[in-house]
Protein backbone atom coordinates (compact mmCIF):
# COMPACT_ATOMS: atom_id res chain seq x y z
CA UNK A 1 0.00 0.00 0.00
CA UNK A 2 1.25 3.51 -0.47
CA UNK A 3 1.24 6.73 1.29
CA UNK A 4 -1.55 7.66 0.42
CA UNK A 5 -3.11 4.69 1.76
CA UNK A 6 -1.70 4.96 4.73
CA UNK A 7 -2.62 8.46 5.14
CA UNK A 8 -6.52 7.60 4.53
CA UNK A 9 -6.39 4.52 6.98
CA UNK A 10 -4.99 6.87 9.42
CA UNK A 11 -7.69 9.41 9.24
CA UNK A 12 -9.96 6.65 9.16
CA UNK A 13 -8.80 4.95 12.28
CA UNK A 14 -8.42 8.36 14.39
CA UNK A 15 -11.80 9.53 13.80
CA UNK A 16 -12.84 5.91 15.00
CA UNK A 17 -10.83 5.14 17.90
CA UNK A 18 -12.95 6.78 20.65
CA UNK A 19 -16.23 4.56 19.19
CA UNK A 20 -13.52 1.84 19.22
CA UNK A 21 -12.20 2.25 22.65
CA UNK A 22 -15.85 2.68 23.73
CA UNK A 23 -17.31 -0.25 22.55
CA UNK A 24 -13.85 -2.40 23.40
CA UNK A 25 -14.50 -1.33 26.96
CA UNK A 26 -18.15 -2.53 27.03
CA UNK A 27 -17.56 -5.76 25.52
CA UNK A 28 -14.33 -6.65 27.95
CA UNK A 29 -15.76 -4.72 31.16
CA UNK A 30 -11.58 -3.86 30.94
CA UNK A 31 -10.14 -0.63 30.41
CA UNK A 32 -7.16 -2.21 29.81
CA UNK A 33 -8.30 -5.33 27.78
CA UNK A 34 -10.54 -2.87 25.80
CA UNK A 35 -6.99 -0.89 24.81
CA UNK A 36 -5.16 -4.52 24.03
CA UNK A 37 -8.55 -5.47 21.97
CA UNK A 38 -8.82 -2.15 19.84
CA UNK A 39 -4.85 -1.99 19.30
CA UNK A 40 -5.24 -5.98 17.70
CA UNK A 41 -8.13 -4.66 16.08
CA UNK A 42 -6.96 -1.87 14.29
CA UNK A 43 -3.72 -4.12 13.54
CA UNK A 44 -5.82 -6.69 12.00
CA UNK A 45 -7.66 -3.86 10.09
CA UNK A 46 -4.14 -2.76 8.30
CA UNK A 47 -3.31 -5.77 7.54
CA UNK A 48 -6.29 -6.73 6.15
CA UNK A 49 -6.99 -3.56 4.34
CA UNK A 50 -6.91 -4.83 0.28
CA UNK A 51 -9.21 -7.47 1.14
CA UNK A 52 -11.87 -4.21 1.64
CA UNK A 53 -13.72 -3.98 -1.51
CA UNK A 54 -15.83 -0.59 -0.62
CA UNK A 55 -14.27 2.12 1.77
CA UNK A 56 -17.52 3.19 2.59
CA UNK A 57 -18.14 0.08 4.58
CA UNK A 58 -15.06 1.07 6.52
CA UNK A 59 -16.74 1.60 9.97
CA UNK A 60 -18.79 -1.79 10.08
CA UNK A 61 -16.23 -3.73 8.56
CA UNK A 62 -13.80 -2.27 11.36
CA UNK A 63 -16.05 -3.05 14.17
CA UNK A 64 -16.04 -6.78 12.80
CA UNK A 65 -12.78 -7.13 13.07
CA UNK A 66 -13.10 -5.69 16.66
CA UNK A 67 -16.48 -7.86 17.74
CA UNK A 68 -14.15 -11.04 15.99
CA UNK A 69 -11.43 -10.38 17.75
CA UNK A 70 -13.11 -10.04 21.23
CA UNK A 71 -15.61 -13.35 20.49
CA UNK A 72 -12.27 -15.78 19.23
CA UNK A 73 -9.95 -14.13 21.98
CA UNK A 74 -10.96 -12.98 25.14
CA UNK A 75 -14.73 -13.74 25.41
CA UNK A 76 -13.64 -17.37 24.68
CA UNK A 77 -11.09 -16.86 27.91
CA UNK A 78 -13.98 -15.96 30.40
CA UNK A 79 -17.03 -17.61 31.64
CA UNK A 80 -20.15 -15.35 31.55
CA UNK A 81 -22.60 -17.56 32.25
CA UNK A 82 -23.87 -16.46 28.91
CA UNK A 83 -25.94 -19.74 27.96
CA UNK A 84 -29.42 -18.76 28.56
CA UNK A 85 -33.02 -19.12 26.52
CA UNK A 86 -33.24 -16.43 23.66
CA UNK A 87 -36.62 -18.04 22.57
CA UNK A 88 -39.12 -15.87 20.35
CA UNK A 89 -42.06 -16.63 23.43
CA UNK A 90 -39.62 -14.66 25.67
CA UNK A 91 -41.87 -12.19 28.03
CA UNK A 92 -42.23 -8.92 26.38
CA UNK A 93 -42.05 -5.83 28.76
CA UNK A 94 -42.62 -2.29 27.64
CA UNK A 95 -41.26 0.40 29.69
CA UNK A 96 -43.51 2.63 27.83
CA UNK A 97 -46.50 0.99 29.04
CA UNK A 98 -45.95 0.36 32.53
CA UNK A 99 -45.07 4.33 32.70
CA UNK A 100 -48.12 4.98 31.17
CA UNK A 101 -50.50 3.52 33.55
CA UNK A 102 -52.79 6.41 34.59
CA UNK A 103 -51.67 6.62 38.08
CA UNK A 104 -48.51 7.76 36.86
CA UNK A 105 -49.60 10.38 34.39
CA UNK A 106 -51.00 12.14 37.17
CA UNK A 107 -47.50 13.78 37.51
CA UNK A 108 -46.59 15.26 34.17
CA UNK A 109 -43.77 13.49 32.04
CA UNK A 110 -43.49 9.82 33.37
CA UNK A 111 -40.56 8.84 31.07
CA UNK A 112 -38.39 11.42 32.11
CA UNK A 113 -39.23 11.68 35.78
CA UNK A 114 -38.52 7.65 35.74
CA UNK A 115 -35.08 8.53 33.42
CA UNK A 116 -33.94 11.19 35.82
CA UNK A 117 -33.99 9.12 38.83
CA UNK A 118 -32.40 6.29 37.95
CA UNK A 119 -28.65 5.98 38.40
CA UNK A 120 -26.14 5.32 35.25
CA UNK A 121 -24.69 2.22 37.20
CA UNK A 122 -27.83 0.51 37.12
CA UNK A 123 -28.08 0.84 33.56
CA UNK A 124 -24.72 -0.16 32.63
CA UNK A 125 -25.21 -2.89 35.37
CA UNK A 126 -28.47 -4.56 33.23
CA UNK A 127 -26.55 -4.11 29.92
CA UNK A 128 -23.81 -6.54 31.53
CA UNK A 129 -26.09 -9.15 32.61
CA UNK A 130 -27.49 -9.76 28.98
CA UNK A 131 -25.91 -12.45 27.13
CA UNK A 132 -23.38 -11.73 24.92
CA UNK A 133 -25.03 -11.74 22.09
CA UNK A 134 -28.12 -9.58 23.02
CA UNK A 135 -25.09 -7.26 24.77
CA UNK A 136 -22.70 -6.77 21.99
CA UNK A 137 -26.01 -5.72 19.56
CA UNK A 138 -26.74 -2.93 22.14
CA UNK A 139 -23.51 -1.54 22.67
CA UNK A 140 -22.71 -1.74 19.18
CA UNK A 141 -26.13 0.46 18.14
CA UNK A 142 -27.18 2.03 21.23
CA UNK A 143 -24.09 2.99 22.67
CA UNK A 144 -22.05 3.60 19.60
CA UNK A 145 -24.70 4.83 17.30
CA UNK A 146 -24.03 2.14 14.21
CA UNK A 147 -26.56 1.92 11.77
CA UNK A 148 -28.61 -1.45 11.45
CA UNK A 149 -26.60 -2.32 8.18
CA UNK A 150 -22.82 -1.14 10.13
CA UNK A 151 -24.24 -3.90 12.74
CA UNK A 152 -24.97 -6.66 10.89
CA UNK A 153 -21.72 -6.19 9.23
CA UNK A 154 -19.79 -6.37 12.39
CA UNK A 155 -21.57 -9.40 13.43
CA UNK A 156 -21.64 -11.26 9.92
CA UNK A 157 -25.89 -11.33 10.04
CA UNK A 158 -28.90 -10.72 8.37
CA UNK A 159 -29.80 -7.06 9.39
CA UNK A 160 -33.09 -8.98 10.35
CA UNK A 161 -30.94 -10.55 13.27
CA UNK A 162 -29.36 -7.26 14.17
CA UNK A 163 -33.26 -5.73 14.68
CA UNK A 164 -34.22 -9.04 16.83
CA UNK A 165 -31.71 -8.94 18.85
CA UNK A 166 -32.12 -5.45 19.68
CA UNK A 167 -35.59 -6.16 20.28
CA UNK A 168 -35.27 -8.50 23.04
CA UNK A 169 -31.77 -6.89 24.59
CA UNK A 170 -34.19 -3.51 24.84
CA UNK A 171 -37.22 -5.73 26.48
CA UNK A 172 -34.87 -7.29 28.91
CA UNK A 173 -33.40 -3.76 29.78
CA UNK A 174 -36.59 -2.09 30.02
CA UNK A 175 -37.50 -4.85 32.08
CA UNK A 176 -34.53 -4.79 34.66
CA UNK A 177 -34.79 -1.57 34.93
CA UNK A 178 -38.49 -1.35 35.85
CA UNK A 179 -37.84 -4.32 38.49
CA UNK A 180 -34.71 -2.12 39.96
CA UNK A 181 -37.06 1.10 40.21
CA UNK A 182 -40.16 -1.00 41.62
CA UNK A 183 -37.51 -2.50 44.19
CA UNK A 184 -36.45 1.13 45.38
CA UNK A 185 -39.90 2.69 45.54
CA UNK A 186 -39.87 4.71 42.30
CA UNK A 187 -42.59 3.54 40.57
CA UNK A 188 -45.85 2.37 42.14
CA UNK A 189 -47.01 -0.07 39.92
CA UNK A 190 -47.05 -3.94 39.60
CA UNK A 191 -43.18 -5.38 39.52
CA UNK A 192 -43.28 -7.55 35.74
CA UNK A 193 -43.10 -11.36 36.93
CA UNK A 194 -39.36 -12.76 37.18
CA UNK A 195 -39.29 -15.29 35.20
CA UNK A 196 -36.33 -17.74 34.69
CA UNK A 197 -34.61 -18.72 31.68
CA UNK A 198 -34.35 -22.16 30.29
CA UNK A 199 -33.21 -23.98 26.77
CA UNK A 200 -29.95 -23.45 25.24
CA UNK A 201 -28.92 -19.58 23.57
CA UNK A 202 -29.47 -19.95 19.64
CA UNK A 203 -28.23 -16.56 18.89
CA UNK A 204 -31.49 -15.30 16.95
Amino acid sequence: MDRTDQAWFADQITALLPDLYGAAVRLCRDRTEGEDLVAEAVAKAWEGLPSLRTRNAFRGWVFRILTNTYISQYRSSRTHGDIESLDADDDAFSLFEQLHQPILLWWGNPEQDFLNRLLRDELVQAIDRLPDCLRTVVILIDVQALSYREAATALDVPVGTVRSRLARARSRLQKALWENAHDAGITTGPAPSRREEEGPDDGD
